[in-house]
């Protein structure tokens, strides 16, 4: 496991917010030799602190601005249902973040696609065929004044 100290943290939120930094422009950033920085990058990526590395991608310019959050209770509090609920997620294109909770719900969603017709259309024709679905709530996201999601 990496220690993670000040310079390491450091480290993690200048990746964090630019993946694409070269080793020399991180070492600069940080205060360290581009060696040592190396050395402590590479370790991170060992210890699995850094898992990979990804684009932000703006779902707007991509036709998917539409985001919504679910909050889905299921009928049925089985391991059958849970993973036919979960299998059916993973077959929806608008579903890019599924999270099994804890509390009055199972499972919450958050849903990107182009606008309200095909929100409806995916909350009809997906979430409305799920056998084991009892109840929806959903969230419409107006703004993300705070999103550091890669």
């Amino acid at each position: 496991m990496a220690k993670i100290d000040d310079i390491n943290q450091h480290i993690l939120r200048e990746l964090s917010r630019d993946g694409r930094l070269s080793n020399l422009e991180l070492s600069d950033r940080v205060g360290l030799s581009p060696s040592a920085c190396l050395r402590r990058v590479q370790e991170l990526e060992r210890a699995g602190v850094i898992s990979g590395y990804r684009a932000v991608l703006d779902r707007s310019a991509m036709g998917a601005g539409f985001v919504t959050y679910i909050g889905v209770g299921l009928s049925e509090h089985t391991k059958e249902a849970q993973e036919a609920f979960e299998r059916a997620m993973q077959a929806a294109p608008e579903v890019v973040e599924c999270h099994n909770i804890t509390g009055n719900i199972e499972y919450l969603l958050r849903i990107e696609c182009a606008d309200l017709v095909s929100y409806k259309r995916f909350h009809t024709d997906v979430l409305g065929t799920s056998p084991y679905v009892a109840a929806l709530t959903t969230y419409v996201v107006m703004g993300s004044p705070k999103d550091l999601r890669a």
